[in-house]
Protein backbone atom coordinates (compact mmCIF):
# COMPACT_ATOMS: atom_id res chain seq x y z
CA UNK A 1 0.00 0.00 0.00
CA UNK A 2 1.35 3.47 -0.91
CA UNK A 3 1.92 6.15 2.33
CA UNK A 4 -0.11 9.39 1.65
CA UNK A 5 0.90 10.36 5.11
CA UNK A 6 4.17 9.33 7.76
CA UNK A 7 4.83 10.47 10.71
CA UNK A 8 7.18 9.66 13.43
CA UNK A 9 7.48 10.69 17.09
CA UNK A 10 5.89 13.58 16.18
CA UNK A 11 5.51 16.30 19.22
CA UNK A 12 4.39 20.04 19.48
CA UNK A 13 5.10 22.48 22.63
CA UNK A 14 3.84 25.44 23.32
CA UNK A 15 4.83 27.53 26.13
CA UNK A 16 8.09 29.27 28.03
CA UNK A 17 10.53 27.83 30.39
CA UNK A 18 8.60 28.43 33.06
CA UNK A 19 5.44 26.74 31.96
CA UNK A 20 5.41 24.07 29.11
CA UNK A 21 2.25 22.75 27.44
CA UNK A 22 2.43 19.37 25.42
CA UNK A 23 -0.10 19.68 22.54
CA UNK A 24 1.13 16.73 20.67
CA UNK A 25 3.05 14.36 22.34
CA UNK A 26 5.28 12.15 20.80
CA UNK A 27 2.99 10.60 18.66
CA UNK A 28 3.78 7.91 15.24
CA UNK A 29 1.23 6.92 12.77
CA UNK A 30 0.65 6.23 8.90
CA UNK A 31 -2.39 7.19 6.51
CA UNK A 32 -2.55 4.96 3.29
CA UNK A 33 -3.65 6.54 -0.15
CA UNK A 34 -7.16 6.50 -1.46
CA UNK A 35 -8.32 6.17 2.42
CA UNK A 36 -10.41 8.60 4.82
CA UNK A 37 -8.28 8.72 8.01
CA UNK A 38 -10.21 10.64 11.31
CA UNK A 39 -8.61 11.76 14.31
CA UNK A 40 -11.43 11.41 16.73
CA UNK A 41 -10.63 13.43 20.33
CA UNK A 42 -12.82 15.81 22.28
CA UNK A 43 -11.98 19.86 21.79
CA UNK A 44 -7.95 20.22 22.94
CA UNK A 45 -6.83 17.08 22.20
CA UNK A 46 -4.13 17.99 20.17
CA UNK A 47 -6.64 17.37 16.60
CA UNK A 48 -6.46 20.57 14.81
CA UNK A 49 -2.49 21.24 16.04
CA UNK A 50 -1.91 17.88 14.21
CA UNK A 51 -3.60 19.19 11.12
CA UNK A 52 -1.77 22.18 11.04
CA UNK A 53 1.46 20.55 11.38
CA UNK A 54 0.54 18.03 8.46
CA UNK A 55 -0.24 21.44 6.58
CA UNK A 56 2.99 23.14 7.36
CA UNK A 57 0.74 26.12 9.34
CA UNK A 58 2.93 25.32 12.39
CA UNK A 59 6.43 24.55 13.15
CA UNK A 60 7.45 20.60 14.42
CA UNK A 61 9.02 20.61 17.93
CA UNK A 62 10.05 16.86 17.39
CA UNK A 63 9.93 14.04 15.07
CA UNK A 64 9.33 13.93 11.73
CA UNK A 65 6.43 14.18 9.27
CA UNK A 66 6.01 13.36 5.49
CA UNK A 67 3.17 13.98 3.27
CA UNK A 68 2.52 12.69 -0.18
CA UNK A 69 6.17 12.06 -0.32
CA UNK A 70 7.54 15.32 0.86
CA UNK A 71 8.95 16.33 4.50
CA UNK A 72 6.97 18.90 6.14
CA UNK A 73 9.84 20.73 7.52
CA UNK A 74 12.12 20.56 4.81
CA UNK A 75 10.14 20.20 1.35
CA UNK A 76 7.00 22.72 3.23
CA UNK A 77 6.84 24.38 -0.37
CA UNK A 78 6.33 21.12 -2.12
CA UNK A 79 3.95 19.87 0.53
CA UNK A 80 1.32 22.85 -0.26
CA UNK A 81 1.26 22.17 -3.98
CA UNK A 82 0.31 18.63 -2.92
CA UNK A 83 -2.68 19.06 -0.33
CA UNK A 84 -6.07 20.60 -0.10
CA UNK A 85 -6.81 22.35 3.18
CA UNK A 86 -10.26 23.54 4.72
CA UNK A 87 -10.58 24.73 7.99
CA UNK A 88 -12.98 24.90 11.15
CA UNK A 89 -14.09 28.60 9.49
CA UNK A 90 -14.12 27.73 5.51
CA UNK A 91 -12.68 30.06 3.31
CA UNK A 92 -15.22 31.24 1.19
CA UNK A 93 -16.01 35.05 0.55
CA UNK A 94 -20.36 35.75 1.34
CA UNK A 95 -20.34 38.81 -0.75
CA UNK A 96 -18.63 36.57 -3.69
CA UNK A 97 -20.74 34.71 -6.15
CA UNK A 98 -20.24 30.61 -5.94
CA UNK A 99 -18.62 30.72 -9.29
CA UNK A 100 -16.49 33.92 -8.53
CA UNK A 101 -14.94 32.49 -5.51
CA UNK A 102 -13.99 28.85 -7.14
CA UNK A 103 -12.45 31.37 -9.94
CA UNK A 104 -10.17 32.94 -7.51
CA UNK A 105 -9.00 29.80 -5.77
CA UNK A 106 -8.39 28.82 -9.59
CA UNK A 107 -5.70 31.86 -9.80
CA UNK A 108 -4.04 31.39 -6.57
CA UNK A 109 -3.49 28.11 -7.50
CA UNK A 110 -2.07 29.29 -10.80
CA UNK A 111 -4.30 27.04 -13.14
CA UNK A 112 -5.48 28.63 -16.24
CA UNK A 113 -9.36 29.80 -16.97
CA UNK A 114 -9.84 27.10 -19.26
CA UNK A 115 -8.67 24.36 -16.78
CA UNK A 116 -10.39 26.35 -14.27
CA UNK A 117 -13.67 26.61 -15.71
CA UNK A 118 -13.10 22.83 -16.53
CA UNK A 119 -12.95 21.40 -12.80
CA UNK A 120 -15.40 24.53 -11.70
CA UNK A 121 -17.97 22.28 -14.21
CA UNK A 122 -16.70 19.05 -12.48
CA UNK A 123 -16.85 19.50 -8.55
CA UNK A 124 -20.09 21.54 -8.96
CA UNK A 125 -21.50 18.84 -10.40
CA UNK A 126 -20.03 16.07 -8.16
CA UNK A 127 -20.57 17.98 -4.98
CA UNK A 128 -23.85 18.90 -6.33
CA UNK A 129 -24.09 22.68 -6.64
CA UNK A 130 -23.99 23.30 -9.75
CA UNK A 131 -27.60 25.32 -9.66
CA UNK A 132 -25.91 27.34 -7.08
CA UNK A 133 -22.80 29.03 -8.80
CA UNK A 134 -24.75 32.46 -9.67
CA UNK A 135 -26.21 32.75 -5.72
CA UNK A 136 -23.38 34.73 -3.69
CA UNK A 137 -22.38 32.39 -1.32
CA UNK A 138 -24.08 34.39 2.04
CA UNK A 139 -27.42 33.03 0.51
CA UNK A 140 -26.46 29.28 1.19
CA UNK A 141 -27.12 26.72 3.73
CA UNK A 142 -24.49 25.57 5.87
CA UNK A 143 -24.47 22.49 4.22
CA UNK A 144 -24.23 24.37 0.72
CA UNK A 145 -21.37 26.70 1.89
CA UNK A 146 -19.31 23.37 3.11
CA UNK A 147 -19.83 22.02 -0.01
CA UNK A 148 -18.59 24.80 -2.12
CA UNK A 149 -15.50 25.36 -0.02
CA UNK A 150 -14.44 21.94 -0.09
CA UNK A 151 -14.26 22.61 -3.61
CA UNK A 152 -12.05 25.25 -3.24
CA UNK A 153 -9.73 23.17 -1.32
CA UNK A 154 -9.72 20.45 -4.28
CA UNK A 155 -9.55 22.42 -7.06
CA UNK A 156 -6.01 21.72 -8.00
CA UNK A 157 -6.55 18.09 -7.67
CA UNK A 158 -4.59 17.64 -4.51
CA UNK A 159 -3.49 14.20 -3.90
CA UNK A 160 -4.39 14.73 0.20
CA UNK A 161 -7.44 16.65 1.30
CA UNK A 162 -7.51 17.75 5.03
CA UNK A 163 -10.79 18.66 6.83
CA UNK A 164 -10.63 19.72 10.12
CA UNK A 165 -14.44 19.36 11.57
CA UNK A 166 -16.15 19.73 8.44
CA UNK A 167 -19.92 19.45 9.82
CA UNK A 168 -19.84 21.39 12.83
CA UNK A 169 -22.63 23.89 13.14
CA UNK A 170 -25.00 21.54 10.68
CA UNK A 171 -27.85 20.40 11.40
CA UNK A 172 -27.95 16.56 11.14
CA UNK A 173 -29.37 16.09 7.75
CA UNK A 174 -27.21 18.55 5.86
CA UNK A 175 -24.04 16.22 8.21
CA UNK A 176 -25.16 13.06 6.71
CA UNK A 177 -25.31 14.67 2.82
CA UNK A 178 -21.81 16.15 3.53
CA UNK A 179 -20.69 12.71 4.16
CA UNK A 180 -21.93 11.24 1.18
CA UNK A 181 -20.27 14.03 -0.76
CA UNK A 182 -17.03 13.36 1.33
CA UNK A 183 -17.46 9.01 0.29
CA UNK A 184 -17.23 10.26 -2.78
CA UNK A 185 -14.18 12.26 -3.07
CA UNK A 186 -12.68 8.81 -0.96
CA UNK A 187 -14.17 6.60 -4.15
CA UNK A 188 -12.12 8.95 -7.02
CA UNK A 189 -9.51 8.44 -5.25
CA UNK A 190 -8.27 11.38 -2.71
CA UNK A 191 -7.07 10.48 0.41
CA UNK A 192 -8.83 12.50 2.89
CA UNK A 193 -7.42 13.20 7.01
CA UNK A 194 -10.36 14.07 8.93
CA UNK A 195 -10.48 15.50 12.20
CA UNK A 196 -13.67 15.28 14.22
CA UNK A 197 -15.54 15.00 17.92
CA UNK A 198 -18.37 13.22 16.46
CA UNK A 199 -18.32 9.48 17.58
CA UNK A 200 -20.94 8.91 14.37
CA UNK A 201 -18.85 10.71 12.14
CA UNK A 202 -16.38 8.94 12.62
CA UNK A 203 -17.95 5.80 12.90
CA UNK A 204 -19.96 6.27 9.60
CA UNK A 205 -16.95 8.25 7.62
CA UNK A 206 -13.74 6.38 8.53
CA UNK A 207 -11.69 3.30 6.95
CA UNK A 208 -9.13 3.73 9.78
CA UNK A 209 -9.28 5.83 12.86
CA UNK A 210 -7.00 7.25 15.83
CA UNK A 211 -8.81 7.87 19.26
CA UNK A 212 -6.55 10.84 20.24
CA UNK A 213 -6.53 12.17 24.24
CA UNK A 214 -4.41 15.07 25.88
CA UNK A 215 -2.06 14.53 22.99
CA UNK A 216 -1.61 11.12 22.85
CA UNK A 217 -2.83 8.46 20.66
CA UNK A 218 -5.23 5.97 23.02
CA UNK A 219 -6.57 3.54 20.26
CA UNK A 220 -5.95 3.12 16.54
CA UNK A 221 -7.57 0.78 14.00
CA UNK A 222 -11.00 -0.06 11.45
CA UNK A 223 -14.32 1.50 13.72
CA UNK A 224 -15.45 -2.09 13.95
CA UNK A 225 -12.02 -3.56 15.29
CA UNK A 226 -12.06 -0.53 18.40
CA UNK A 227 -15.24 -1.71 19.30
CA UNK A 228 -14.39 -5.22 19.21
CA UNK A 229 -11.83 -4.72 22.24
CA UNK A 230 -14.79 -4.48 24.60
CA UNK A 231 -16.13 -7.59 24.86
CA UNK A 232 -19.97 -8.19 24.77
CA UNK A 233 -22.50 -5.74 25.55
CA UNK A 234 -22.52 -2.29 27.40
CA UNK A 235 -25.38 -1.52 29.76
CA UNK A 236 -25.73 2.20 30.94
CA UNK A 237 -27.41 3.30 33.59
CA UNK A 238 -28.03 6.85 35.14
CA UNK A 239 -29.48 7.81 38.51
CA UNK A 240 -32.63 10.37 39.24
CA UNK A 241 -30.62 10.98 42.98
CA UNK A 242 -26.78 10.38 43.75
CA UNK A 243 -27.61 8.90 46.75
CA UNK A 244 -28.59 6.05 45.43
CA UNK A 245 -24.96 5.23 43.97
CA UNK A 246 -23.50 3.62 47.03
CA UNK A 247 -26.85 1.53 46.61
CA UNK A 248 -25.76 0.21 43.01
CA UNK A 249 -22.29 -0.16 44.21
CA UNK A 250 -23.33 -2.53 46.73
CA UNK A 251 -25.02 -4.41 43.60
CA UNK A 252 -22.24 -5.01 41.44
CA UNK A 253 -20.28 -6.11 44.62
CA UNK A 254 -22.49 -8.54 45.52
CA UNK A 255 -22.81 -9.53 41.32
CA UNK A 256 -19.20 -9.82 41.13
CA UNK A 257 -19.14 -7.33 38.52
CA UNK A 258 -15.62 -6.01 38.06
CA UNK A 259 -16.31 -3.92 34.63
CA UNK A 260 -18.25 -1.19 35.97
CA UNK A 261 -17.36 2.77 35.09
CA UNK A 262 -18.70 5.51 36.85
CA UNK A 263 -19.11 8.74 36.17
CA UNK A 264 -21.24 11.32 38.05
CA UNK A 265 -24.56 9.60 38.47
CA UNK A 266 -23.91 7.83 35.76
CA UNK A 267 -22.62 3.54 35.72
CA UNK A 268 -21.82 1.60 32.32
CA UNK A 269 -21.13 -2.31 32.71
CA UNK A 270 -19.66 -4.02 29.97
CA UNK A 271 -20.67 -7.69 30.28
CA UNK A 272 -21.49 -10.89 28.21
CA UNK A 273 -24.46 -11.31 29.61
CA UNK A 274 -26.28 -8.22 29.56
CA UNK A 275 -30.05 -9.12 29.57
CA UNK A 276 -29.56 -11.38 32.56
CA UNK A 277 -27.62 -8.23 34.33
CA UNK A 278 -30.50 -6.04 33.21
CA UNK A 279 -32.88 -8.07 35.17
CA UNK A 280 -31.09 -8.03 37.80
CA UNK A 281 -30.67 -4.50 38.13
CA UNK A 282 -34.80 -3.94 37.62
CA UNK A 283 -35.38 -6.49 40.45
CA UNK A 284 -32.49 -4.43 42.97
CA UNK A 285 -33.65 -1.26 42.19
CA UNK A 286 -37.52 -1.74 42.36
CA UNK A 287 -36.88 -3.77 46.06
CA UNK A 288 -34.07 -0.86 47.42
CA UNK A 289 -36.74 2.18 45.99
CA UNK A 290 -33.71 3.28 44.14
CA UNK A 291 -35.36 5.71 40.95
CA UNK A 292 -33.80 5.18 37.34
CA UNK A 293 -33.51 8.62 34.91
CA UNK A 294 -32.46 6.11 32.26
CA UNK A 295 -30.90 2.52 31.01
CA UNK A 296 -30.23 1.21 27.96
CA UNK A 297 -28.59 -2.08 26.52
CA UNK A 298 -26.70 -1.81 22.82
CA UNK A 299 -23.39 -3.08 21.75
CA UNK A 300 -20.08 -1.04 22.49
CA UNK A 301 -19.73 2.06 20.81
CA UNK A 302 -16.73 4.50 19.62
CA UNK A 303 -17.45 6.57 22.70
CA UNK A 304 -17.94 2.94 24.83
CA UNK A 305 -13.90 2.49 23.36
CA UNK A 306 -13.41 6.13 24.82
CA UNK A 307 -14.98 5.19 28.06
CA UNK A 308 -13.25 1.80 28.58
CA UNK A 309 -9.41 3.81 28.09
CA UNK A 310 -9.83 6.90 29.95
CA UNK A 311 -12.68 6.81 32.43
CA UNK A 312 -14.72 9.75 30.75
CA UNK A 313 -17.16 9.81 27.60
CA UNK A 314 -16.10 11.71 24.98
CA UNK A 315 -18.61 14.56 24.91
CA UNK A 316 -17.13 15.78 28.63
CA UNK A 317 -13.22 15.92 27.31
CA UNK A 318 -11.52 19.19 27.11
CA UNK A 319 -12.49 22.96 26.43
CA UNK A 320 -13.99 24.84 23.09
CA UNK A 321 -10.69 26.04 21.39
CA UNK A 322 -8.59 23.10 20.02
CA UNK A 323 -5.30 23.25 20.61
Amino acid sequence: MVKAISVENLSMTYGNKKEKIIAVDNISFTVYQGEIFSFLGPSGAGKTTTQRILTTLLPISGGTADVAGCNVLTDAKKVRTKIGYVSQLGGADPNATVHENLELSGKLYGLSKDVTAQRIDKLSKLLDFHELLSRFVRTLSGGQKRRVEIAQGILHEPKVLFLDEPTTGLDPQNRANLWQHIKKLRDNGMTIFLTTHYLEEADALSDRLIILDHGKIIAEGTPTELKKKISGEAISIELKNSRDAEKMKQLFNQLAIGNVIETGMNFTIYTSKGEELVAHIFEYTKEHHIELANISLSMPSLNDVFLALTGQELRDGGKEGEQ
